[in-house]
C-alpha cells in the first residue's frame, strides 16, 4: 500500500479533502465517497485555483442530492498546486493521497474518481487503489501522441467502471485523445464507454443539465448498483467505436429509464 502514501509536498502545502459537499450527511452514516479533481495546467508552480475548485460543485451538489438515499458524500480534492509538472504527475499524486485519506476516515467505502480537464487525467491515473469502483473523465486533458513517449497507462482501469465524456468543440483538450484513450481502455477493460456532447465546449456548459444527469446516472448505477439508463447500459455494453461514440441525447435525465 505504500504506492498509496503522500510522496512530498510543494512549497509547504499538503493536499487536503475539503468539507463534504452539503453538509448533510455524518460520517457514520457514509455509504460512498466520490472525490472531485479540479481541473488544473500541465505545467504551474502557482497554488490550486479557486475557480476550478469552484466549477466541480455543482456536480458534487447534484451527486450528493441524487445519492442521498445511500448517504453518498462528495469532497472536492484541494491540490497542493495547479500543475501536472511532466512526470511529477502531482496531480495524480495528490488524487491517490485522497483516496488513501478516504479510507482512512470512512472505512470501507466504494469510491468515484470524478474529474475535469487535467483532473480527469488524474482521476484515471490514480484508479489503482482497490477502493476505487468507478472513474468518471468529464473533458480530459490529454498528452498528444508521442513515439518516443509512453502512452497514458490503462491497465490501472481494470476492474472499474469508466465513463468518459466531451465535448465535440472542445478547443482546450483534443476530444479524438480521449477517444484513443477510451479505445485503449476499453481492449483492457471492458466496463469502459464513451459520451460525445455535441457542439459542447471544454466547460459542458452548453448541455450542463444533461451532462450532470448522465453523471448522477453513471456514478449511482456503479457505487450502489442502480439499474444505469438505457443509454448508459447500451455503451457499456457496445463494442467500439459505437460505445465510444454514444452522443448524449438532449433532455437526457428527464426520462432516465425509457
Amino acid at each position: 500500500m505504500a504506492q498509496f502514501a503522500l510522496v512530498g509536498t510543494t512549497g509547504g502545502r499538503r493536499p487536503r479533502l475539503g468539507r463534504p459537499v452539503g453538509m448533510t450527511r455524518t460520517e457514520s452514516a457514509v455509504g460512498g465517497v466520490v472525490l472531485l479533481l479540479p481541473d488544473g495546467e500541465p505545467v504551474s508552480g502557482r497554488g490550486p485555483s479557486v475557480r476550478a475548485h469552484a466549477a466541480v460543485l455543482p456536480l458534487g451538489r447534484r451527486l450528493v442530492r441524487a445519492g442521498r438515499s445511500e448517504g453518498l458524500v462528495a469532497h472536492v480534492v484541494g491540490y497542493r498546486g495547479r500543475g501536472w509538472n511532466g512526470a511529477d504527475a502531482r496531480l495524480a499524486e495528490d488524487a491517490a493521497w485522497a483516496v488513501a485519506e478516504t479510507v482512512r476516515r470512512y472505512g470501507d467505502v466504494p469510491v468515484c474518481l470524478a474529474g475535469h480537464g487535467m483532473g480527469a487525467r488524474a482521476a484515471l491515473r490514480a484508479a489503482a487503489h482497490p477502493a476505487v469502483g468507478a472513474v468518471l473523465a468529464m473533458a480530459p486533458w490529454l498528452p498528444e501522441d508521442d513515439v518516443a513517449a509512453e502512452p497514458e497507462p490503462v491497465r490501472q482501469l481494470v476492474g472499474r467502471r469508466v465513463l468518459v465524456m466531451h465535448g465535440t468543440n472542445d478547443a482546450r483538450c483534443d476530444p479524438e485523445l480521449s477517444y484513443r484513450l477510451a479505445e485503449r481502455a476499453k481492449k483492457a477493460n471492458r466496463d469502459t464507454c464513451r459520451f460525445e456532447v455535441h457542439s459542447d465546449g471544454h466547460a459542458l456548459r452548453q448541455h450542463h443539465d444533461e451532462v450532470l444527469s448522465l453523471a448522477a446516472d453513471f456514478v449511482l448505477g456503479s457505487l450502489f448498483g442502480r439499474p444505469y439508463a438505457r443509454p448508459v447500459a447500451d455503451a457499456l455494453a457496445a463494442p467500439p467505436p459505437l460505445g465510444l461514440r454514444m452522443p448524449l441525447a438532449a433532455g437526457f435525465g428527464r426520462s432516465l429509464r425509457t
